[in-house]
């Protein structure tokens, strides 16, 4: 083999090397989202790992390096990054039942999810970069120009394999036959490695590799728990019926996060409570007599169990629907049991599709977008509450749901304080009071025209069920409301508002 060959290969290693490293990295999120959810915490917890990793590996690849590791050496790491890559999957189906019983907050669960599956492969993955420019350096004179290319393409891969991996294996090919893929160009990667070695290292290697399989099938890890994989979520619809009176009913999972009930012909039937609340606090607004024609705009799809109702009660109600991801929209009129006629659906950002319906105008606007306590920061500013306030009829109302953790939770706080900054009659409702600490879904109503009469509302369809006004008790205990942010797109402090839910067991 020529000099200029075996430089232009070592070259390309380096180059599959990083990019398999990124599209680890990117499939990380997805693989561990429905356990954890996806966060910047979950995100922080992934990209610190492995670019731990990553020094780690090009730390050891400098001093096998300078202690006259070769070609075998570069092998042997390709096998092993390909291996545990594999087992990645394996120590997801081995960590995860102990993690989700034990008493870890948010972040902690996360950051070991992260650091189990990826800290190893990461540094596998970090040695051949500093291995084979060193080999290439003995090679060629041109010394600045060897190092030059070679972290150009350790860039360029990574630049490659994050976009290839965002964009579209995830969607077309899945998260866990990605780490499949990934792994079997690994270690095909390795044996040319070999070529100089006895047929005795072959055989280790596949042997090794058999094994890593073996141990990773037994484990399950090859069994995706997601219907579909999305760019933006893992879905999965379960079996709900027991969750209803009678009748089947379907649930939609995002990534780990139960988003709503469907019954199968009971269509305007609202399972869940704030779902519920939200609907029955347009009928105590408008008066139940004068909801028939309507115009609602709903900031997120999901289950389309607030849509689908309207529709199913006020057929001449007109709907529209924000959604970002089409695949939702798929998936429920496929098992969800979701009749799309007569909504008009835009798939696409909520506060992008709101804003350019400028000569449009909504009685109703529901915000129903947040995932679990992952937050779209940019649906609860004071620009949004503005954009919503000109979308709205003059006598509209906005409701939105948040969880957070009562008897103080700030976050609801700050949606409030930011909501008050643009609508008269602010009010936050839940359907409990609990008697200690715990998570709860809350529901915030915004409207200038006139207030809900009553701190205690029943249902006038549906369920019976009661909620309760508190938002006077809830700006007059706990955090000072003077220390409460009010969210603007250039300060929006979501995470230490909920730091409750991330630091302790509430949020996992």
């Amino acid at each position: 083999m020529s000099t200029r060959i075996q430089i232009l290969w070592y070259a390309a290693t380096i180059f599959l090397s990083s990019a398999i490293l990124l599209v680890l990295e990117i499939t990380a999120g997805r693989l561990i989202a429905p356990y954890v959810g996806v966060t910047i915490y979950s995100w922080t917890s992934i990209i610190g790992v492995i670019l731990a990793g990553l020094s780690l590996g090009n730390w050891i690849g400098g001093v096998m390096a300078d202690r006259g590791a070769g070609e075998r050496a570069t092998g042997i790491t390709l096998v092993l990054a390909a291996v545990f890559s594999l087992m990645s999957l394996w120590a997801l189906m081995v960590v995860a039942p102990s993690i989700q019983e034990s008493s870890l907050d948010l972040i902690s669960s996360s950051f070991l999810y992260a650091l189990v599956m990826f800290f190893i492969p990461a540094v596998m993955l970090g040695i051949p970069t500093p291995l084979l420019t060193t080999l290439a350096l003995h090679m060629d004179e041109r010394t600045g120009h060897i190092v030059g290319r070679m972290h150009a393409l350790a860039a360029l891969g990574s630049i490659v394999g994050t976009f290839i991996t965002g964009f579209v294996l995830i969607q077309y090919i899945g998260s866990r036959n990605i780490v499949i893929v990934s792994a079997l160009i690994l270690f095909v990667l390795a044996l040319p490695f070999f070529r100089k070695a006895k047929p005795a290292n072959y055989v280790a290697a596949l042997l090794v590799s058999v094994l890593a399989v073996l141990g990773t099938w037994s484990a399950k890890g090859f069994e995706n728990p997601c219907d579909e994989e999305s760019h933006y979520f893992c879905l999965r619809v379960v079996d709900a019926s027991e969750s209803v009176p009678y009748g089947n009913a379907n649930a939609l999972i995002l990534d780990h996060l139960l988003h709503g009930i469907n019954h199968q012909t009971a269509s305007g039937m609202l399972v869940a409570p704030y779902v519920h609340l939200m609907q029955e606090l347009v009928g105590y607004h408008f008066g139940q007599q004068e909801q028939d024609e309507l115009s609602y705009f709903f900031a997120g799809g999901g289950s389309y169990t607030q849509p689908r109702a309207v529709k199913a009660i006020f057929p001449d109600a007109s709907v529209t629907v924000a959604e970002l991801d089409p695949v939702v929209t798929d998936l429920v009129q496929e098992k969800m049991f979701v009749n799309i006629d007569g909504m008009d659906i835009v798939h696409g950002d909520a506060r992008t599709s709101l804003q350019r319906m400028n000569d449009i105008k909504f009685d109703v606007v529901v915000t129903d977008a947040f995932h679990d306590i992952a937050i779209p920061y940019h649906l609860v500013t004071q620009e949004y509450a503005q954009l919503v306030k000109r979308r709205l009829s003059e006598n509209g109302i906005y409701t939105t749901n948040v969880v957070d953790s009562f008897p103080d939770p700030r976050m609801v706080k700050s949606i409030v304080k930011t909501l008050s900054s643009e609508f008269k009659y602010v009010d936050v409702w839940l359907d409990t009071i609990p008697d200690k600490p715990e998570r709860m879904t809350f529901v915030v109503s915004a409207q200038n025209v006139r207030p809900i009469q009553g701190d205690r509302i029943t249902s006038q369809a549906g369920f019976e069920r009661h909620w309760y006004r508190i938002s006077n008790p809830l700006v007059a205990t706990g955090t000072p409301m003077e220390d409460i942010p009010v969210f603007t797109d250039d300060y929006v402090p979501v995470e230490r508002m909920i730091s409750t839910l991330l630091l302790s067991k509430q949020g996992a």
